[in-house]
């Protein structure tokens, strides 16, 4: 009678724990279908602009005198005193002169002295544009240190990308 009881109990678990995965997988099914996603709607495109870049330095590097040279520990004697902390980089997107993206990044690390990684991306209306992109690098000077100017057709659902090469400081599109 005891080995009955359990017998059923457990077909009743085991009934319980069909019902709810089966209930668990057809809410899945259902959200793996519906509703439906769209990233894009039919006309609008994406620019990514990707720059991976150091700022210039702050401050210029320094020639110690003899005397400040002595006045350290020895293990500290380096002729050049050069600090670490770099510019912020400013990055400015703008499309037909209208502006679309402005991002500011520090330097990151603990003497602010690391390059930055900006990657973002922006939803426009397709079609034909002036895109134009402004970046400074340097707190000393005003205005923008690089610039990039190109006429773009892009059509629906076209995902361009703009990239800086750190090589040779220019833009370049794919």
């Amino acid at each position: 009678m005891i080995l009955r009881g359990r017998m059923m109990v457990r077909a009743k678990r085991f009934l319980f724990q069909v019902f709810n995965y089966s209930l668990f997988m057809a809410v899945v099914w259902y959200f793996s279908f519906s509703p439906p996603y769209h990233r894009l709607d039919d006309h609008e495109a994406v620019i990514t602009v990707a720059v991976s870049h150091a700022g210039k330095r702050i401050h210029e590097c320094t020639k110690r005198t003899q005397e400040e040279l002595l006045k350290l520990p020895p293990n500290m004697r380096k002729l050049n005193d050069c600090p670490r902390g770099r510019s912020p980089v400013t990055v400015e997107l703008l499309l037909d002169s209208k502006p679309v993206l402005k991002e500011i990044a520090d330097a990151p690390g603990f003497y602010n002295d690391q390059g930055i990684d900006i990657f973002e991306s922006v939803k426009i209306p397709s079609g034909r544009h002036t895109l134009e992109l402004k970046m400074n690098d340097d707190i000393h000077i005003k205005g923008s240190t690089h610039q990039f100017s190109k006429n773009i057709t892009l059509t629906p659902a076209q995902h361009l990308v703009v990239l800086f090469n750190a090589t040779d400081e220019t833009f370049k599109t794919k």
